[in-house]
């Protein structure tokens, strides 16, 4: 299953053709095979027995690998991308596929000087994926300031820390300082040559992301045409608080000291984070909804591996609680990502909406997650990246055989890879998905 480089236009063409080949087959229309993959979905999330168990899989690096593209094309050749995950779901049929991994347009990090991230492409070779990189971003005694306008120290701390072209912010007065005064105390500092190369940079980059969004923005509705819908996340009111504080302004070394030395201003910062979010929550708009509407949410230090049982009580669970119960009562579909082993806290997950949310489990030991929250709520999972990467066909097909027979019985169960499949073997991603066609009815 190894493709050589194309254009878009023969990627599309191709694409078009395999297609006409699927509709043949099968005797259904694009329409007809999307409404019967995503009742297939919908049956299971709401716990009730699809006609067989449904697959999810991620386009991301592994959708443009497989089309012979680099992985920078995620952010630097959206139009190629985009053929690449349709041309991974038809040739895969999986059930829903998940769409583009990368957020932004390569240029437009670059003119940014973006800290936070490095990209293939940019900053990286063209075939390596992103890396996250994480840092101190808030001092351990900021925490006052964030806690009294976390808009005035963002602006004024966080992103000229993390974005190289924002540096000038840092010389801005506080936000609040400006009541009763307007710009015109301040407005003459935009004259500073600083100042308007920054305006310039900004101006640049929006105009960047601006045509990456434009192509990359009619993804869903393209592969919609072609008979699948697509997961792409980032909806709802966001993930965990706590890994927002841990991930983005603290950093893990940072936020786990403060469960220790500051636990009240780190619970504070949670709450506020919380606060912002929920107020700005926008409900799902069922004149445009198209399937379930899935809030993504992956998760990253809830796991038992980062704290404690005890930590998680207090630190972790009640503010990404309220944020799921949240996201369902604007009517997504919650989605949390479990990355890592959260069997010794599967029992909390008994105090979320049933039937409103999809359990996604990296680790988790499926069979016991299936005795725990059968019945309750829908889960998936969790065929190993490893066994991806470096298994044999035969080895993915067994594996998934096994996961079907614990968890299927009853509905309530999507299968998945556990994480990521950038590095998988194509043949083996095909084993995964159709195993759920050979065992899953």
């Amino acid at each position: 299953m190894t493709t050589v480089a194309k254009s878009p236009d023969q990627l599309r063409e191709e694409n078009e053709r395999r297609l006409r080949e699927i509709v043949e087959k099968t005797g259904k229309t694009p329409a007809e095979l999307y409404a019967e993959r995503e009742t297939r979905i919908r049956d299971a999330i709401e716990l009730r027995q699809p006609d067989r168990a449904p697959v999810i899989m991620a386009g991301s690096y592994f959708a443009a690998r497989y089309a012979g593209l680099t992985a920078s094309s995620v952010y630097y050749d959206p139009a190629a991308y985009k053929e690449a995950v349709k041309k991974t779901a038809l040739d895969f049929e999986p059930d829903l596929i998940r769409g583009a991994a990368g957020a932004s347009a390569g240029s437009a990090l670059a003119i940014l000087d973006a800290k936070q991230t490095a990209w293939p492409g940019g900053t990286l070779p063209p075939d390596v994926t992103h890396q996250f990189i994480e840092g101190e971003y808030m001092k351990g005694d900021e925490y006052d300031l964030f806690l009294a306008d976390p808009t005035d120290f963002t602006l004024r701390y966080y992103l000229p820390r993390t974005l190289g072209a924002a540096a000038p912010l840092a010389q801005l007065p506080p936000v609040m300082g400006m009541a009763g005064y307007g710009l015109t105390g301040i407005i003459e500092v935009f004259l500073r040559p600083e100042f308007r190369e920054m305006g310039e940079k900004l101006v640049a980059a929006a105009r960047e992301q601006e045509k990456w969004r434009q192509v990359m923005s009619t993804l869903e509705e393209e592969m919609a045409a072609i008979g699948f819908p697509q997961l792409l996340g980032g909806a709802g009111v966001g993930g965990s608080p706590f890994d927002a504080i841990s991930d983005f302004y603290r950093g893990m070394r940072g936020s786990m000291l403060d469960m220790y030395r500051r636990p009240e201003k780190l619970l504070a910062a949670c709450d506020k984070i919380l606060e912002m979010r929920l107020a700005r929550g926008v409900p799902v708009d069922p004149t445009k909804a198209r399937g379930p509407q899935l809030a993504f949410m992956p998760l990253h230090r809830g796991a038992e591996s980062f704290m404690s049982k005890s930590q998680f009580e207090k630190f972790y669970w009640p503010s990404l609680k309220r944020t799921i119960v949240a996201a369902t009562d604007l009517g997504y579909v919650a989605m949390p990502f479990f990355e890592g082993h959260f069997g010794d806290r599967l029992e909390y997950l008994l105090e979320l909406p049933k039937g409103k949310v999809v359990c996604h489990f990296e680790h988790t030991d499926m069979a016991r997650a299936k005795a725990v929250l059968g019945g309750h709520l829908c889960i998936m999972g969790n065929v190993p990246s490893s066994i991806l990467q470096i298994g044999s066909p035969q080895e993915v097909e067994e594996y998934c055989k096994k996961l079907i027979e614990a968890c299927g019985e009853g509905g309530g169960f999507i299968l998945t890879h556990g994480s990521s499949i950038d590095e998988a073997k194509p043949a083996n991603v095909k084993a995964m998905v159709d195993s759920v066609k050979k065992y899953g009815w």
